[in-house]
C-alpha cells in the first residue's frame, strides 16, 4: 500500500456527492501527491509521514468560489496574491474570477488571443489557491474567438453584463466605446447578447466533447430602468446611502433582465445559462418562472454571501455598495427561503477588493460617487455555516452549494468533494467558534468590510490546496502554490 504523505485524523468529513450522513461522518483523510487516496475510518498513524490532528473539527471540501473579480481595482498580480490569501481564510481553494477587456482590469481592448496571455502572465505564481477565469465577449471579434478560448486556453465559461448596455459600472453612462473599449460603430446591447449566445452554442456544437462544461452567465439588470430610477432617486433626494442605491436599481429591473435573457436563451438554442447574484424576491420569482416556461434550458441560480448576510440597514456603511445592490431585509429573507427550498444552485462571494481610497468619492457620504463591489471570500464558508445552520441547512447541503455544484457546472470534475481520486482541496471548520468580523484581521488589502461587527458562529482554521497546507491555525503559511486550471479539469 502506498505510503501517505499526509493523514488527517479526528474529523467529521462532509461529502456532498454521497447520500446520507447529512452532517458528515467520522473518517480519516489520506493524501499523496495532492490527491485523496484514502478516505476511510481508522487509518493507522504509522501509514503516514505526517499526521494532523483535526481536533474534532468538520472537514469540508474546498470551496469553489465561482464568482470573484481579481484585478478590477488593483493590479491583477497584486490581487492574485493578497485576495487568494483572503480566500484561503474563508475555506476557498479554487477561485473563478471574471475578466474582460475595457476599462478596469487591464484597461486594454483588442482580441482575447492577445489579451488573455497577459492575464495568465500577470497572475502566474502569485496565488495561494487554484484559479480559472470566466471571459466576457465584449466585441464582435470576441464571439468568433470562443472556440479558440475553449480549446487553447481552457476557458469554458463566458459572461454577459446586461446593464452595460447604457449604464456604467457605478452609474449612468452612454459612452460605450471608451468605457468598454469596443470598436466605433459597435453596440453592447440586446443584439450583441443574442449573438454571444449563438456563438457559445455554436462552440458547444463544434466541440461536443466539451459541451457539458461550457456555459454562459448573465448579470441580470436592465440599463434603461436603472438609469431612469437613478435620476428619479437623486432628484427626489428623500433616500440616502444603501437604501438610495437599492431604489436606484430596483428589483423589477433584475426580473425583467432575467426574462429577456431567458427568452434569448430559448431563441438561440443555448441550454446552459447561469443567472448570477440574484438579490431579490422578484429576481428569484422571475428565474423560477422562466425555468417553467423554458424547461429545456438548464438554468442555474446563484446568490452571494453578501446578499444573504447583510441588508441596507445592517451593512456597515457605504462600503456595502455593490451590483446588484444589497436589499431590504424582506429580500434577504426571501433569498433564504429559496436557499432552503433548494431553488439556489450555489453561493459565492463576488469578491472585488476595492481599497478605501478608491472606494469612496470626494464626498464620502455620497453613495452615487462610491465605487461598486467589496470583498468577502474570507467570510464565505464561515458565514454560510453560521447562518445556514441556524436556519436548518445541513452540512452536506452547504457543501453542495459551495463546492460540488459549481465544480460540476464550471468544468472542474476533479474538484468539489472529498473522495478518492479528487484533488486534496479541503478545510477544517470549527462550528463552535464565535467571533466578530474585523476588516483589520483579513488578508485582503481592503481596509473595510460591510460585515464589520457581524458575529459569526463558525470559523475556518485550516485550508489545504492539493495537499498544500496554506492556512494553519488561522494563519497563511508557505508560498503561493495555486495553479491556473485549464478546463475541463479532471485533476
Amino acid at each position: 500500500m502506498t505510503r501517505l504523505q499526509t493523514l488527517v485524523k479526528n474529523v467529521t468529513v462532509v461529502r456532498p456527492d454521497v447520500s446520507g450522513a447529512e452532517d458528515g461522518e467520522a473518517l480519516d483523510l489520506g493524501v499523496v501527491d495532492g490527491k485523496f487516496v484514502r478516505v476511510e475510518r481508522d487509518i493507522p498513524a504509522e501509514d503516514a509521514d505526517e499526521v494532523v490532528d483535526g481536533r474534532g473539527r468538520v472537514a469540508f471540501p474546498g470551496v469553489v468560489d465561482a464568482h470573484q473579480h481579481w484585478g478590477i481595482y488593483n493590479p491583477l498580480g497584486e490581487d492574485a496574491g493578497t485576495e487568494s490569501r483572503a480566500s484561503a481564510q474563508g475555506g476557498v481553494t479554487t477561485g473563478l474570477t471574471y475578466m474582460r477587456t475595457g476599462q478596469y482590469y487591464l484597461n486594454e481592448g483588442g482580441p482575447y488571443r492577445q489579451f488573455f496571455p497577459k492575464v495568465l502572465a500577470a497572475s502566474e505564481g502569485r496565488s495561494y489557491i487554484d484559479y480559472a477565469f470566466h471571459l466576457a465577449p465584449m466585441a464582435q471579434e470576441h464571439i468568433g474567438e470562443i472556440p479558440e478560448l475553449i480549446e487553447e486556453f481552457g476557458v469554458t465559461s463566458f459572461k454577459i453584463f446586461m446593464f452595460y448596455g447604457g449604464h456604467g459600472l457605478h452609474g449612468a453612462s452612454s459612452d460605450q466605446s471608451s468605457f468598454l473599449m469596443i470598436p466605433q460603430g459597435e453596440r453592447y446591447d440586446l443584439a450583441h447578447f443574442e449573438f454571444v449566445m449563438r456563438g457559445v452554442q455554436e462552440a458547444r456544437e463544434k466541440l461536443a466533447d466539451k459541451a457539458p462544461h461550457v456555459s454562459l452567465s448573465l448579470h441580470c439588470e436592465t440599463a434603461e430602468i436603472m438609469t431612469a430610477y437613478t435620476r428619479m432617486v437623486m432628484k427626489e433626494g428623500t433616500l440616502s446611502g444603501l437604501a438610495a442605491y437599492s431604489a436606484s436599481r430596483p428589483p423589477h429591473s433584475e426580473g425583467l433582465a432575467v426574462t429577456i435573457a431567458s427568452f434569448l436563451a430559448d431563441e438561440t438554442g443555448l441550454p446552459s445559462i447561469n443567472l448570477l447574484h440574484l438579490s431579490s424576491r422578484k429576481a428569484l420569482t422571475a428565474a423560477l418562472r422562466m425555468a417553467k416556461v423554458f424547461p429545456h434550458v438548464d438554468f442555474r441560480r446563484e446568490v452571494t454571501i453578501g446578499h444573504l448576510l447583510a441588508d441596507i440597514d445592517t451593512a456597515h456603511g457605504l462600503g456595502g455598495k455593490v451590483n446588484p445592490p444589497l436589499r431590504p431585509r424582506e429580500d434577504v429573507e426571501a433569498l433564504w427561503e429559496h436557499v432552503l427550498a433548494g431553488d439556489v444552485d450555489w453561493v459565492v462571494s463576488d469578491h472585488a477588493c476595492c481599497k478605501d481610497e478608491q472606494k469612496f468619492g470626494e464626498r464620502r457620504d455620497d453613495i452615487f460617487l462610491a465605487k461598486s463591489g467589496f470583498g468577502g471570500a474570507e467570510y464565505l464558508l464561515p458565514g454560510l455555516v453560521s447562518e445556514g445552520r441556524r436556519r436548518g441547512l445541513s452540512y452536506r447541503r452547504i457543501a453542495e452549494l459551495t463546492s460540488w455544484n459549481p465544480a460540476q457546472r464550471y468544468g472542474l470534475p476533479g474538484k468539489g468533494t472529498i473522495g478518492v481520486g479528487y484533488d486534496a482541496d479541503f478545510c477544517l471548520v470549527d462550528p463552535s467558534a464565535t467571533w466578530t468580523v474585523e476588516a483589520a484581521k483579513s488578508e485582503s488589502t481592503q481596509e473595510y468590510t460591510p460585515f464589520e461587527g457581524f458575529e459569526l458562529g463558525a470559523k475556518v482554521t485550516d485550508t489545504w490546496v492539493r495537499g498544500n497546507h496554506v492556512l494553519a491555525d488561522g494563519a497563511i503559511t508557505g508560498s503561493p502554490a495555486g495553479r491556473y486550471l485549464h478546463r475541463p479539469y479532471t485533476g
